[in-house]
């Protein structure tokens, strides 16, 4: 598993494990954390760029692609360097993972890909991406699905809704459930830019792994993993309250330019072809994440 030692990668990691994989995590530990990959799997420290010498010696059969450049701001400031990542870096997985015949389970973004959304998004949507990350994953996506065209092979993407869930560091690049906890557990007061009506699909990370493991049972294709439905900034802040206990008036700050309005996700193709669908509550996720982030 590429980016295993990451937030998502390391509940997969978890998950794996659990289930008698013998799991290897291939991480450049850049954003990912040693202590979060599970003491069962082995950590090779290494590049996605780079990652022949890694894929030699595992000789995979299964690989789970979650490393990426995932800052939206980045890949703004540096498209080359989100370029080099997220489109060669995935090449170079892909002709690794060729070597060995080995099926590849892909993490896209689904936010990312459609950009605003007037309704639940299908996989057929528009595909409009406002940030270079979008577009990087997109053409990871396509990267997949021609190598399924030329090889015969059945790689998977998967369009992930807003995750949020234990592991999720509250700084940095962090979604904003994870900000949000982690300045009301440390006293500071959060921010919301505009007047908090903007909307995401806020998808629970255990949901999210089930997602990945079903999929890789699939023989190939795109996928929506999400809940189909929208949450406001507010509305979202009126929940994390409810699950901290912590009732703090927030401060408001003007919109930021370029900001979706509106992003959610049909998951309705993830559920009749994977069986799939996303089995947490919002209360019942955000109630799991506090439990991790109060604890740190």
């Amino acid at each position: 598993m590429t980016g295993g030692a990451g937030f998502i990668g390391s509940n997969l990691v978890d998950a794996l494990v659990a289930r008698g994989d013998d799991v290897h995590v291939l991480d450049n530990l850049s954003k990912g954390r040693r202590e979060s990959v599970n003491a069962a799997a082995e950590l090779r420290v290494a590049d996605i760029r780079d990652p022949d010498a890694v894929f030699d010696a595992v000789q995979p059969q299964l690989v789970f692609h979650l490393a990426a450049q995932a800052d939206v701001r980045v890949s703004v400031e540096s498209p080359a360097l989100d370029a080099d990542v997220n489109v060669l870096g995935t090449v170079r997985i892909l002709e690794a993972a060729r070597r060995h015949d080995a099926k590849v389970v892909f993490a896209s973004s689904g936010g990312a890909a459609y950009g605003e959304c007037d309704g639940p998004a299908a996989e057929t949507a528009p595909l409009e991406p406002l940030a270079p990350y979008g577009t990087s994953k997109l053409c990871g996506e396509e990267y997949l699905a021609t190598w399924n065209r030329l090889y015969s092979a059945s790689h998977v993407s998967l369009r992930l809704g807003n995750v949020y869930g234990p592991r999720q560091m509250p700084h940095g690049e962090a979604g904003v459930v994870a900000i949000f906890m982690g300045l009301l557990r440390d006293g500071g007061t959060p921010t919301i830019f505009g007047d908090g009506s903007q909307t995401r699909d806020y998808v629970y990370v255990g949901d999210v792994v089930d997602a990945f493991v079903r999929a890789s049972d699939h023989d190939g294709g795109v996928f929506n993993i999400g809940t189909g439905t929208e949450t406001s900034v507010v509305e979202l802040y009126r929940a994390i309250g409810a699950a901290t206990g912590i009732a703090r008036e927030p401060a408001a700050a003007p919109a930021r330019l370029g900001e979706l309005r509106r992003s959610v996700l049909d998951p309705s193709l993830a559920e009749r072809e994977l069986r799939w669908r996303a089995g947490h509550s919002l209360a019942e996720g955000l109630a799991e994440t506090w439990s991790f982030i109060s604890s740190m």
